[in-house]
C-alpha cells in the first residue's frame, strides 16, 4: 500500500535569514518537492511571528506557483475569522485562474496569532468564531459554478469550485468537515492528543457532499530525515528549541539546531516539548519508514502531509528527497 505525501511549509524565517531569503527558501522547496513527486505543498496564515513568512498566504501561493508547474498549491490553512469570505474568495478566485486545477483552500478558524493582533486583523472581534460553519458556507457560495449568495458577486472566485479543506486539532473542525460532506486535515503534527478520536468522528458522520462521494483524510507530521540518525536527531533541536520558545513567548526566528539540547531547554520543559511532537518523524529513511507504516496503520489515513522544521535550507531539501524515497510514498507524475 502507497498513499500520497505532501507538504506543509511554515516559511521558517531561520536564525541568520531575512525574510526575502524565507520567501526564497520556500520556493525552492516547492520546487523540490514537485521534482520528488509530492502531491502538493501549502503554506499556513501565521502573524505576528519572527520565525514564519506566510502572514499574507495568497500572496506567497503567487510565488509558489510561478515557481512550479503541476504540484497543488494551497492554504494550510486561511484563518477564516480573521477575514470576510468574500476576500478569501476573490483571493483563492485569482489564484485558480492563474493556476488552473491547481489549488486547494484549506481553512481554519484559530486566530494564527495573538490577540491584540487578531484584533488588529479583525477590527470587530465580536462572533466572528461563532459564524465558522456560515462563514465556510458562504465562501463556497462564492465560489460554485452558480452564484449563491446574490447579489454580491466574487470576480475572480464564482465557477473556481476550488476544493475546500477543514483543518483542525480539536473535535469540532472533525464534526463540521462530515456535516459538510469535505476533506479534512488533522493538525497532529503540534496538537497530537485528539488525532485517533477526531479522525474515528469524522469518518463516522460523514455526509457525502458535491465535492467528495467519501471520506478522506490527511494528518500533519514534522519529520527530520538525515542519512545518520545523529544527524537528524541534530537537526530536530530547532524544532524542539521553537516548541520551548513558544511555551516561553519568546517570538524569535527559527533557531539553529544545537549540540547539547539541554544547553537551549530546561529538562523540566522537555515532557511537555516530547508530548506535543510525539509523531515526529525523526531518523534515517529506513527507521522513519518503520515509524510512519506504524502511524498510517494507526490512523488509516489517506495522504500524509509533512512539515520539515530544519533550519538548514539545503539540509531541508535532502530531508525532502530522503521522505520521498520511502516504499510509502505514491509518488505523482509531476514531471
Amino acid at each position: 500500500m502507497s498513499i500520497p505525501f505532501s507538504i506543509l511549509d511554515l516559511a521558517p524565517v531561520g536564525e541568520g535569514y531575512s525574510v526575502a531569503q524565507a520567501i526564497q527558501h520556500s520556493q525552492a522547496l516547492a520546487q523540490c518537492a514537485e521534482q520528488h513527486g509530492y502531491q502538493r505543498i501549502w503554506l499556513a496564515e501565521h502573524h505576528g511571528m519572527r520565525g514564519v513568512s506566510s502572514a499574507a498566504t495568497a500572496v506567497m501561493l503567487a510565488g509558489i506557483g510561478n515557481a512550479t508547474h503541476k504540484i497543488r498549491i494551497g492554504s494550510g490553512g486561511v484563518m477564516l475569522p480573521n477575514h470576510a469570505p468574500l476576500v478569501i474568495a476573490e483571493q483563492f478566485g485569482t489564484l485558480a485562474e492563474m493556476f488552473p486545477g491547481r489549488v486547494d483552500l484549506g481553512l481554519g478558524r484559530a486566530p494564527g496569532t495573538d490577540m491584540a493582533t487578531a484584533r488588529a486583523l479583525r477590527r470587530n472581534m465580536g462572533g466572528q468564531v461563532d459564524t465558522y460553519p456560515e462563514d465556510v458556507e458562504e465562501l463556497q457560495g462564492y465560489l460554485a459554478s452558480e452564484n449563491k449568495v446574490k447579489p454580491i458577486l466574487a470576480v475572480p472566485g464564482q465557477g473556481t469550485q476550488i476544493p475546500l479543506w477543514l483543518l483542525g486539532s480539536s473535535l469540532y473542525s472533525a464534526q463540521l468537515a462530515a456535516h459538510m460532506g469535505l476533506p479534512f486535515s488533522f493538525a497532529s503534527h503540534f496538537a497530537p492528543d485528539m488525532l485517533l478520536e477526531a479522525i474515528n468522528i469524522y469518518r463516522a458522520n460523514f455526509r457525502p457532499s458535491e465535492q467528495l462521494d467519501k471520506p478522506y483524510v490527511s494528518a500533519g507530521v514534522m519529520a527530520s530525515v538525515a542519512e545518520s540518525q545523529a544527524e537528524a536527531e541534530y537537526r530536530f533541536t530547532s524544532a524542539q528549541r521553537q516548541f520551548a520558545n513558544l511555551r516561553r513567548n519568546a517570538n524569535r526566528p527559527f533557531p539553529e539546531p544545537v549540540e547539547d539540547l539541554s544547553s537551549a531547554i530546561a529538562p523540566a520543559e522537555m515532557p511537555m516539548i516530547n508530548q506535543t511532537l510525539r509523531y515526529a518523524m525523526v531518523g534515517t529513511p529506513e527507521r522513519v519508514e518503520q515509524k510512519l507504516q506504524q502511524f498510517v496503520e494507526q490512523t488509516g489515513v489517506d495522504e500524509m502531509i509533512f512539515s520539515f522544521p530544519i533550519h538548514d535550507p539545503q539540509a531541508r531539501l535532502k530531508a525532502v528527497e530522503l521522505t520521498a524515497s520511502l516504499d510509502l510514498m505514491q509518488a505523482q507524475d509531476w514531471c
